[in-house]
């Protein structure tokens, strides 16, 4: 069995340890074949991610030839395999990942449960969410996302960790530990400053830790942000958490597990 891992530069691990994919071409084939999803990746779709407008003569057998090396390599790493894990189907090829061998799936699928999942059991969506975004070891492909179809992908599995860590914040408020998290959550809006609920969270969590004036100033910078670089004005969310703040709403102070149900 292999595990794939893609969030972070491309990994592949063994039961014997980590193997290497060497050749940028390499590494984008098995990146475009894992994004798929177990779906056919067409042939002009692979020559198009791996060659871009470089694209060599003989594309067909330039293709092929990486293919069957890329075969090679899976089977030389499983040699008890008794079939390829690279398949050729009339729409194309296939690279046959079982659930579990791929980390940007099994986080996909940890969001959506933490989605579906009671808002009563905070610390469970807590420790679910924290341990799945401890997978990211850092960009997807660790930036090297060679063509559209890995781009789009990438970007994908970005916005799914923007919604894990909207939903651990959540769950944290909840539990009331606003204190906790208030460095992670300043660094999120910092680096997100056009996503509102990042500064709704961070304007509670400040005004529950005692800190109501840099609450109403994150939400002051905020507003500008916006009218400045989009010409919007801030949704009605965002609005209400400033006016609870304003007026001292006793639901901001009380029970945590509700605040933001009832605000956000």
């Amino acid at each position: 069995m292999l595990k794939f891992s893609i969030l972070g530069a491309l990994q592949i691990r063994t039961v014997s340890g980590p193997a290497e994919i060497s050749g940028d071409l390499q590494r984008t084939l098995v990146q475009t074949l894992l994004v798929s999803e177990g779906q056919p990746v067409s042939g002009e779709s692979l020559v198009e991610e791996m060659w871009g407008d470089a694209v060599p003569d003989n594309q067909a057998n330039a293709l092929q030839a990486h293919v069957s090396r890329l075969r090679r390599k899976l089977r030389g790493l499983e040699p008890g395999r008794p079939d390829s894990r690279v398949t050729i189907h009339p729409s194309g090829y296939r690279l046959t990942v079982a659930e579990g061998e791929l980390d940007a799936g099994e986080f996909v699928r940890t969001v959506r449960q933490a989605e579906a999942a009671s808002p009563v059991d905070a610390a469970g969506t807590a420790r679910l969410l924290g341990a799945a975004l401890a997978m990211w070891r850092g960009p997807v492909f660790g930036g090297f996302a060679a063509g559209t179809l890995c781009q789009l992908a990438g970007a994908r599995y970005e916005e799914y960790r923007m919604r894990a860590m909207e939903l651990r914040f959540d769950a944290e408020l909840r539990l009331g530990r606003h204190a906790a998290v208030l460095a992670e959550l300043a660094e999120a809006h910092t680096n997100h400053p056009l996503r509102e609920h990042f500064c709704e969270q961070l304007m509670i969590a400040l005004y529950c830790s005692g800190r109501q004036a840099d609450a109403l100033d994150v939400f002051r910078r905020m507003r500008r942000h916006l009218d400045d670089e989009l010409g919007i004005q801030p949704s009605p969310a965002l609005r209400q958490v400033e006016s609870a703040i304003l007026c001292h709403d006793p639901a901001l102070a009380g029970d945590a597990r509700s605040t933001l149900l009832q605000l956000a």
